[in-house]
């Protein structure tokens, strides 16, 4: 080592002006060793900079190079990892931490000692030393071996102990040191003798320093002596005494004035806290709960008793009799008070309930009588409106603050109070919630007459008369249903009377014609939607009024402290407002019912209203009593929806075709465009808007299947007609409506219909010409066949003369005959209302002027020279179509 240190001072340090003081080998803690030397240097000139430097030998090993150097001024700490055992790792922290592994646990003591020593010399901020042992610490850096003679004299080892311990002499000390050099002559040329002079004198001052404080000691006993006898003396011990005695009376008036405070503080604090004024005990005994004054006033009394008897005790405090006399008053005074309050609500809401019913019968009689009478439930429902609670809410909720206080003391009773509440408004909605859906589903069947001169007609005689009334409605199939058995034999009707059909896909759900309209089913939306308006604002103020008089509203900072005591109140509001409403699920599901029986239809109407009333619910609470029954009533409409799609597609498979009468535009076909245009404006801007549209993926498919189902069993008309008309009217409806679910069979559509028009008229106009259209298929199978066509001409079935005599029967004459047959024959195939004869009649002369220059080139290539050449002329074909097309 000592020659590593003498090489890395003469080649590294040396030429940067720096002292290497200690040196450490070490590698890098946890990786492939590779070795390297720390480095603790100072440099010569001022002012110092002390360096940890990290030195390396190079790749190829000949000589060392300095890598990396740190402050001494940046390390925080040095982790010498344990101070009781020993071990060569230890940690450098300087922007980050370095770890080591010295190569011998000596090694790592002297380098560390090196910078401990350093630090306390150079370094104002100190260096924390962490698991180094203080004995190393207090200890100076043993010396290590001095570079050898011949390189500079500053690099021994034990230069900085050197440092340490030198200290310049003063003038004196020179002058003495002098003098005794002149005494001794051979101090200079015996160095060695003058060194033990020097040793017996100092002896001798030892001795003498020792003989010196010997006799001190003597002086300082006998001074304790003379102090001892001073004490014993009388003078002295008396004023001892009253000393005490002062300090004695001192501590126990200081003790009383303690114990006094603290008294004092006891007292105030149980006068404070469970005095109960005389103005609140009246209060609770004895105060007017029925007044708006004695409301409040028991209000205040009641949340100072709890005050009063919440408070937390000091210890000790429950052995005192007059604490105990006075909590024994309040739970008194809880008691009775509770007892009081709980009297008085149980009367409030058999009161307020019997009142209700009472102005309910007295009402309904008055109106009877002629009378007029505003607000009744009579009258509420005859208008379709629920009669308000907000007055019943408002005088109830007087009393929320009691039964809050009440919750907290006398939970029992609380309970109580709720189970009362919630059994006389049970029987109080459920009456007034049956006779306002019996009015909705009289006025819903439509059945309900405006008498005249009565303008109360339409009010119900009697609930059971209404119940009847209502059950004869429901059961009379004549009224409320068409024949169902007719749909499953529905025929193929004329143009003519296609048109007075119902407006479904078949018959617009199970009623006729007659009996449904437009004006029908836009009534039906708005009761159904007065229906849903008056139970929203029913339900959420009742929910909100159970919320806030039984305490059950959930604070903003509730959910954060107890998620569990927020479940358990939602819990406890949604259970009594099931209770309370318990037969609005079942009314609405019952009106629903009787509505998809009037019309299927209607379940359009209603699943659009009922989403958007579920969505609007969910917006407000998304567990409200009001959310939760809307959407399990919406699952029933949805299925009532779904059931009238699958009802539909299923009709159209069930239609038979006449055999007698020209098929024209199916009824389920035009059924689907006015199926569209209803759902349409139902549907515009629903948030249901996804339902429809998968249905009408479904009923497009089963219309598209069932038009190619009845043009292949069709004998009167042809198929590419049936084909034809039914698929161009389905485009113009995809193209009027704009569907954009529906774009993909809209260019189907438009791709069948060209489809099957060109196959139509290329089949009806083989018929006109036909001889002379088989005879030019002749020529075109054997030109396909491999003859020349110049050759086609020496083929004795088609030479010359063959081609002149087909010609010949074909004149002006004989062509325009055969085409205003045609035109008969197409007219009786099209229907009416699809207006298709000017489309077809205008494709067929194209279709003709095409294969009349075929026949043209076929001669002329086939039959060059020969002259031959039709008895007609394009021109006299564009008249011949023109003047059919106008004499019909």
């Amino acid at each position: 080592m000592t020659a590593i240190k003498h090489a890395l001072q003469r080649d590294i340090f040396t030429p940067n002006d720096e002292r290497l003081l200690s040196i450490v080998n070490v590698c890098k803690a946890g990786k492939k060793k590779k070795n390297c030397f720390l480095c603790a240097t100072v440099t010569t000139e001022r002012p110092v900079q002390v360096r940890v430097v990290k030195v390396k030998k190079s790749d190829k090993g000949d000589f060392y190079k300095r890598q990396m150097a740190w402050e001494l001024r940046d390390l925080a700490e040095v982790d010498a990892k344990d101070a009781s055992k020993e071990n060569p790792e230890f940690d450098l922290h300087f922007e980050k931490v370095y770890r080591w592994v010295a190569s011998s646990t000596a090694e790592k003591n002297s380098f560390i000692s090196c910078i401990w020593k350093l630090n306390q010399r150079y370094l104002r901020k100190k260096v924390e030393f962490v698991n180094v042992s203080s004995q190393l610490l207090e200890e100076l850096p043993k010396a290590e071996e001095s570079v050898p003679s011949g390189e500079s004299q500053s690099v021994a080892g034990g230069d900085e102990d050197a440092l340490d311990d030198y200290q310049e002499l003063n003038a004196r000390e020179e002058q003495d040191i002098e003098g005794m050099m002149e005494v001794c002559e051979y101090a200079i040329s015996n160095a060695e003798a003058f060194a033990e002079k020097l040793s017996r004198e100092l002896q001798v001052l030892d001795g003498a320093n020792i003989q010196s404080i010997m006799a001190s000691e003597k002086q300082v006993n006998i001074l304790m002596q003379l102090l001892d006898e001073a004490l014993s003396e009388e003078m002295l011990q008396s004023v001892k005494e009253q000393m005490d005695q002062i300090s004695q009376s001192n501590r126990l008036i200081q003790i009383s004035n303690t114990n006094n405070g603290k008294l004092l503080d006891e007292i105030q604090f149980l006068v404070n806290y469970m005095d109960l004024s005389k103005g609140h005990i009246r209060a609770l005994q004895d105060g007017d709960l029925s007044s708006p004054k004695g409301i409040e006033a028991c209000i205040n009394a009641s949340e100072a008793l709890l005050q009063c008897m919440n408070v937390a005790l000091r210890p000790g405090h429950e052995k005192l009799m007059a604490v105990k006399q006075q909590q024994h008053l309040f739970t008194e005074l809880r008691d009775t008070f509770a007892r009081r309050l709980t009297n008085h609500l149980n009367n409030v809401f058999v009161h307020q309930c019997c009142t209700h019913f009472l102005l309910q019968y007295l009402n309904v009689s008055y109106l009877w009588q002629g009378h007029d009478q505003s607000s009744t439930l009579s009258q509420h429902t005859a208008e379709l409106t629920l009669p308000k609670h907000s007055p019943l809410h408002r005088d109830l909720l007087r009393y929320a603050k009691l039964m809050e206080w009440l919750k907290n003391t006398q939970r029992e009773k609380y309970d109580g109070l709720s189970r009362t509440y919630v059994d006389y408004m049970t029987r109080l909605y459920e009456r007034e919630i049956k006779d306002f859906f019996e009015v909705a589903k009289i006025k819903m069947a439509g059945t309900t007459k405006e008498g005249k001169g009565n303008k109360f007609a339409t009010l119900p005689r009697k609930e059971s008369a209404l119940k009847q009334e209502t059950e004869s409605l429901h059961g009379s199939s004549g009224k409320l249903t068409g024949s169902t058995s007719s749909l499953n034999k529905l025929t193929v009707q004329g143009s003519s009377s296609r048109r007075s059909q119902s407006s479904s896909l078949l018959d617009m759900g199970n009623m006729s014609a007659s009996d449904l309209d437009v004006a029908d089913r836009t009534k039906f939306d708005k009761i159904f939607e007065q229906v849903l308006s008056e139970l929203e604002p029913l339900c959420l103020a009742e929910q909100d009024f159970i919320s806030k008089f039984f305490k059950l509203q959930q604070h903003p900072t509730l959910a954060q402290v107890n998620s569990i005591l927020v479940t358990l109140r939602k819990d406890m509001v949604r259970l009594m407002m099931n209770k309370i409403f318990q037969s609005i699920e079942t009314e609405l599901n019952s009106l629903i019912a009787l509505g998809d029986k009037i019309d299927s239809f209607h379940s359009l109407y209603m699943l659009v209203k009922m989403s958007h009333h579920v969505w609007t619910a969910q917006n407000v609470d998304p567990a409200s009593y009001l959310s939760t029954t809307l959407g399990n009533v919406l699952v029933t409409v949805k299925r009532n929806f779904d059931k009238c799609i699958s009802g539909q597609i299923r009709q159209m498979e069930e239609v038979k075709i006449s055999k007698k009468s020209k098929v024209g535009i199916l009824p389920f076909v035009t059924g689907f465009e006015e199926f569209a245009e209803l759902a349409e404006t139902i549907f515009r801007n629903a948030e249901r808007r996804g339902d429809l549209d998968k249905a009408y993926v479904k009923l497009i498919r089963a219309v598209f299947m069932n038009v190619e189902k009845v043009a292949n069993e069709s004998q009167k008309t042809p198929r590419d007609v049936v084909m034809m008309e039914n698929f161009h009217h389905i485009f113009s409806t995809q193209s009027r409506l704009k569907i954009s679910c529906l774009e993909t069979e809209r260019r189907e559509a438009k791709h069948k219909y060209t489809d099957h028009l060109q196959s139509y008229v290329i089949n009806s106009l083989g018929q006109p010409l036909e001889k002379l259209n088989h005879f030019f298929e002749g020529v075109e199978a054997r030109v396909a066949q491999g003859v020349r066509e110049e050759e086609v001409s020496y083929q004795l079935a088609f030479n010359k003369q063959e081609l002149r005599k087909v010609i010949k029967e074909y004149p002006g004459k004989e062509v325009k005959k055969g085409l205003d047959n045609l035109y008969k024959k197409v007219d009786k195939h099209l229907c009416e209302e699809e207006s298709l004869l000017q489309v077809v009649w205008h494709s067929m002369q194209d279709e003709f002027i095409r294969q009349y220059k075929h026949f043209e080139g076929l001669i002329g290539r086939c039959y060059p020279g020969s002259g031959i050449t039709m008895e007609f002329t394009i021109g006299d074909m564009l008249e011949y179509f023109s003047s059919i097309a106008q004499s019909h």
